[in-house]
């Protein structure tokens, strides 16, 4: 059996995996180490930023590599969160600490460029939901800075996250598409860098963006051999370890690894710190709908389409429960999801993607002022805010997923839901409610096992389809399944709440 490694970084914690796949199953996996992330404010610029403990990630990567020494490794593959991005200079060093999405840099960005720009211009062009954090609005807010513009200006090369991963393993600067396609920069349709979107950055900026972008590569491509000085890793066949090119987007990686039917038409909701709710498709929606209705059109594995919306996910439960577990350390979070299934139903429900939630803060103070503005009632207990978040989340699923198809025109047979939120039961049931279609949860680690097996499909281990791959998925993982149970007008007039 061949051995596999991903490095899963998502925005909370990172880990390093081993896989092994054999007789059209994962036969394996084993965590080798899993660590802490999370923006770290710095005071001192000009206002306090948050940028991520890259140096610290690097450290433990590194580490996790030397413990697999003597043991054969076919490959290893790298995936991380979307849009954020270094900047390196001629030699190819980091000439400044990368900045985190949730940084409020950006705020107000966007208008800025809708003010000189058509909205509907721009979707023609990179597809993306209208949303700050994208890679571009970043950029623009670094060259509008008297700190960081210098810093654009004098950079050889940009880099996002995961590519700088693969960078410092093998010495190669590519752009792996399906994270490229974030950025704001890429061309949905041609998959490949846009110069009128670049052309806007400059027209804007005044710093050329496009000579900063390296070569855009498909997952399942082989960017190069571990560097000897990193680890000494070997193959089965005594050469030197390759790192491949994997959907490098975590959500790329996670939708390759829903165990879907190819007889059936399915959304998917790769739920964690964010919820991503959509379609697969096999050509983007450029359309003026589309536009209007605020989708995103990311490149995925195979040629396909990530047609869908950010929803907060679990950022806010997660923020509820940090301030709950101040007062009382014990609290565990099964206890908070059995205390919000006791709760009424629908008693309060707010927008999840209202902007108040997008930075770290005091998410019940939010959640009672969003309440108290839409004539609803303030939750009155633990159980009660969880509720109030669980169902505004299985709305916000609903109402994506809704939208989605009809700007598809297709019909949907089933809503699989991948990620850490699988394992939440009463989440993944009121997601069903809320959809009015059967809901099928997990795998939970979707993303990394999405990076092994599309590792293994570029080592030969699995046929060359997605349909392959996924059915070693299905035989591989235990799935639940959910039939939706209330009423369908219920969730109709709570909609009508908040959307």
């Amino acid at each position: 059996m061949k051995t596999f490694v991903a490095i899963d970084l998502g925005a909370s914690s990172g880990r390093v995996i081993t896989g092994t796949v054999a007789d059209g199953k994962l036969k394996s996996t084993g965590e080798i180490t899993r660590f802490p992330n999370g923006p770290i404010c710095v005071p001192g610029t000009e206002k306090n930023n948050l940028f991520w403990p890259l140096l610290q990630v690097w450290e433990h990567i590194c580490a996790s590599l030397k413990n697999l020494r003597g043991t054969s490794i076919e490959s290893i593959g790298v995936d991380t969160w979307a849009v954020d991005y270094v900047l390196l200079g001629a030699e190819g060093g980091l000439i400044s600490p990368p900045f985190s999405y949730r940084d409020s840099r950006t705020h107000g960005v966007p208008e800025t460029v809708y003010s000189r720009y058509s909205a509907t211009d721009i979707y023609t062009h990179n597809g993306l939901q209208n949303i700050d954090i994208n890679t571009i609005f970043q950029l623009l807010a670094a060259a509008h800075s008297r700190d960081y513009r210098p810093v654009v200006e004098q950079a050889e090369s940009l880099l996002l996250l995961p590519d700088l991963v693969n960078y410092w393993l093998t010495g190669k600067k590519y752009a792996e598409i399906t994270n490229a396609s974030s950025t704001g920069f890429v061309n949905p349709r041609t998959r490949s860098w846009s110069p009128e979107m670049t052309g806007i950055y400059e027209e804007i900026s005044g710093i050329d963006i496009s000579a900063k972008l390296p070569e855009l590569i498909e997952p399942g491509t082989r960017i190069g051999a571990v560097r000897p000085e990193i680890c000494d890793l070997r193959t089965q066949n005594g050469e030197s370890t390759p790192v491949v090119a994997v959907g490098s987007h975590d959500t790329a990686s996670a939708v390759a690894a829903v165990p879907a039917s190819e007889h059936k038409n399915f959304a998917f909701i790769s739920c964690g710190t964010w919820s991503l709710a959509g379609l697969e498709l096999e050509a983007p929606i450029l359309s003026e709908e589309s536009q209007q209705a605020n989708f995103t059109n990311e490149l995925g594995v195979d040629g396909t389409t990530r047609y869908l919306k950010n929803i907060m996910g679990m950022w806010i439960f997660n923020g509820c429960v940090a301030q709950w577990k101040e007062i009382d350390p014990s609290l565990s979070i099964a206890q908070v999801v059995s205390l919000a299934a006791s709760a009424p139903s629908l008693r309060t429900v707010i927008d999840v993607n209202n902007p108040i939630f997008a930075t770290p803060g005091d998410m019940i103070a939010r959640i009672d002022s969003l309440a108290e503005a839409s004539g609803q009632p303030r939750p009155r207990d633990i159980g009660e805010y969880a509720r109030c978040i669980t169902d505004s989340l299985a709305l916000a699923h609903a109402q994506t997923i809704e939208q989605a198809a009809h700007l598809a025109q297709m019909d949907i047979d089933v809503v699989h839901i991948v990620g850490g939120g699988s394992q939440n039961k009463l989440l993944c049931q009121l997601t069903a409610d809320a959809c009015g279609l059967p809901v099928v949860a997990g795998p939970t680690e979707a993303t990394a096992l999405g990076n092994l097996l599309l590792q293994a499909r570029t080592a030969g281990s699995i046929s060359d389809s997605l349909t392959s791959l996924r059915e070693v998925v299905r035989a591989s993982t235990e799935l639940t399944s959910y039939t939706p149970q209330n009423n369908q007008s219920v969730w109709q007039e709570a909609r009508r709440r908040i959307f």
